[in-house]
């Protein structure tokens, strides 16, 4: 089995009101030094044999992101063994 991870991240020009309450929440717990907070997606596709990213890649354009506000990455995540 292969695992492809597609992580999904709205584009930069996005506002990310998620992102911004949990950044605006920071200081209340006592954290300092954290400038901003982008909140996205991780979605792992096993597939069977070896792992395929053009397939990955088709159904991140088609399903997973929306092209007009997020952008995506694929990788192989290395099994552990």
């Amino acid at each position: 089995m292969a695992r492809v991870v597609v992580d999904v991240m709205l584009k930069p020009e996005i506002l990310d009101p998620q992102g911004q309450a949990v950044a605006n929440a920071l200081p209340r717990l006592g954290v300092a030094g954290v400038e901003a907070v982008r909140i996205g997606k991780r979605i792992e596709i096993d597939f069977t044999g070896e792992a395929d990213l053009d397939k990955a890649q088709e159904i991140a354009d088609k399903l997973l992101a929306n092209p007009v506000i997020e952008d995506f990455t694929i990788r192989v995540e290395e099994s552990e063994a």
